[in-house]
């Protein structure tokens, strides 16, 4: 496209658009300079960067971001940014439908918000604003190219009027007309300009943690270093341990785990080592154990921090000197095996007190990975949340299957003590809990989530209504969720809401009121202009 072109389009947009006479110069004139910039900047990040220095010159923006979503993975993530950190920009990462961002992207229409703060759709995911000190107003319009949504414009404002709102929203449409083709052909180049260890495969997930994690996973794959996995029981250190063998040289050999916890004192040395026939009673042939097996390849030990002393002993031995002889045996075997543990204990700690020995910690601790509880991973929450209901319901035979907002709140407020295989679990359930429905709604959730709260990023945020237990309690907890999808699914329109759920506008006013909702909330959503 040349710069007549793209004049062009712009003069057919302001003829043509709503109210045109409403164009203001200096709006013109940030007109022509975007199209003067999309025309002439090679580089795309540039490009669009200069895009959004150029309305931070013309406009009120405190803030500006152009999303884009991943041609690979579906994600959404910030590619350029005024006002922003690199840490904050990093941070705005969305999947389809999740905050206003996603929802923009999802539906492919604008919207704005008056004042962010009343807004529970936004989620200020780059936890660039202080929403105790700021009033912000809000625009995201999405950037459409052959009626495909490629990505979306989004800016921060001082709080203005909803007319003012409107015209600037006007005006971000045409401009992201003017993006669209940079846009796509940045698009087409934003897995490649960000190689992995963005994220591994099998692995959900993009926080600052995590990402750390990937980038260590890479650094040791490729040696034979043994490696200590610590954090608490659900965070996915046997997906960590696979990943590690899978990435390097001994892919193509056997991966063993033991769960060392599982098994009795008497059975884990033969599990470790293997045993000969006649070794003890029962013991009818011989028996390979898991370092025999792995040979070659890869052996994980989970919860390393329960072997006894003794066992202790004997893996320190086969450690050093990579040799071991089967229970009941004579004869020493050796072997090549990589080794990788975990432990959801300190064995730091334990260490000091005597329960864990001091040779074989060291050994052991060469290259240690820790990995974050979920309750740390609240940006990762809803992804997880998404991945796993879309397993399920695929398993299931279903489709078009998604997270109500009030069930997208209450998990992240939940402080998930079993992590991510809590989660998990809470979503096979709720896919079997929904019936012939397509909307996951509190009561699909367990009891435990109805109750707890953590921190969201502008404080702690209890639940509307905690429930308790009885029947009364439960049932108005499940009217607010039913309520707030229809003012949700009618944009803020009381008539409609009221007509889907079979009730007079008064009576829908009335259970506005008791449950603390206003219809400006659910308003967010603009017709295009």
């Amino acid at each position: 496209m040349n710069a007549n072109d793209i004049h062009s389009a712009v003069a057919s947009s302001v003829v043509h658009g709503e109210n045109a006479g409403a164009f203001r110069e200096d709006q013109l004139c940030l007109l022509y300079e975007l199209a003067n910039v999309v025309n002439t900047t090679i580089d795309e990040a540039q490009a669009l960067n200069a895009a959004l220095q150029l309305m931070a010159e013309h406009l009120h923006m405190m803030r500006g971001a152009i999303t884009l979503v991943s041609p690979d993975s579906g994600e959404i993530r910030i590619e350029a940014a005024y006002g922003l950190t690199p840490a904050e920009a990093r941070r705005g990462r969305y999947v389809r439908g999740e905050g206003i961002t996603g929802r923009v992207i999802e539906t492919g229409r604008p919207m704005c918000i008056s004042d962010v703060s009343e807004e529970p759709l936004f989620l200020n995911r780059t936890r660039s604003r202080d929403l105790g000190k700021e009033t912000i107003s809000f625009i995201c319009v999405p950037i459409l190219l052959n009626d495909q949504v490629v990505g979306a414009l989004s800016v921060d404002r001082l709080l203005t009027d909803e007319d003012t709102l409107t015209d600037e929203m006007r005006l971000l449409t045409i401009i992201s007309t003017l993006l669209g083709h940079v846009a796509l052909e940045k698009q087409e180049r934003m897995d490649a300009v960000q190689p992995q260890p963005l994220r591994l495969r099998g692995f959900v997930g993009n926080c600052e943690a995590m990402r750390v994690v990937y980038e260590q996973i890479v650094q040791v794959a490729s040696s034979n270093t043994t490696v200590l996995l610590q954090g608490e029981s659900g965070t996915g250190k046997e997906l960590v341990a696979r990943a590690i063998h899978a990435a390097g040289p001994r892919a193509s050999k056997p991966f063993i785990p033991l769960n060392c916890a599982a098994l009795p004192e008497n059975l884990i040395e033969s599990e470790l080592f293997g045993h000969e026939r006649g070794a003890f009673t029962g013991a009818n042939a011989l028996r390979k154990g898991c370092f025999e097996l792995a040979d070659g390849g890869t052996l994980f030990l989970d919860e390393v921090g329960e072997l006894s002393p003794l066992i202790q002993a004997k893996l320190l031995r086969v450690l050093q000197e990579r040799v071991f002889v089967r229970l009941g045996g004579m004869e020493a075997h050796c072997v090549d095996v990589r080794i990788i543990t975990a432990t959801n204990r300190d064995l730091d700690e334990m260490v000091q007190q005597g329960n864990f020995r001091r040779d074989l910690y060291y050994r052991l601790n060469v290259f240690p990975i820790a990995l974050p509880p979920l309750r740390s991973r609240t940006d990762d929450i809803l992804p997880l949340a998404s991945h796993f209901l879309k397993k399920f319901s695929q398993a299931n035979g279903r489709g078009g299957v998604r997270l109500s907002l009030a069930v997208m709140g209450m998990l992240q407020r939940y402080a998930w003590p079993g992590n991510v295989r809590e989660l998990e679990n809470v979503m096979e359930r709720a896919v079997l809990m929904l019936g012939r429905e397509a909307l996951v709604l509190p009561q699909h959730l367990p009891r435990a989530l109805h109750s707890c709260s953590i921190s969201n990023g502008r404080g702690n945020v209890p639940t509307r209504s905690a429930v308790s237990g009885t029947l009364q309690e439960q049932l108005e907890e499940l009217e607010r969720a039913i309520i707030v999808e229809a003012m949700e699914c009618s944009g803020g329109q009381l008539g409609k809401a009221a007509q889907s759920l079979g009730l007079t506008e008064r009576i829908m006013g009335l259970r506005l009121r008791k449950y603390d909702l206003n219809y400006k909330m659910f308003r967010s959503q603009r017709r295009k202009s």
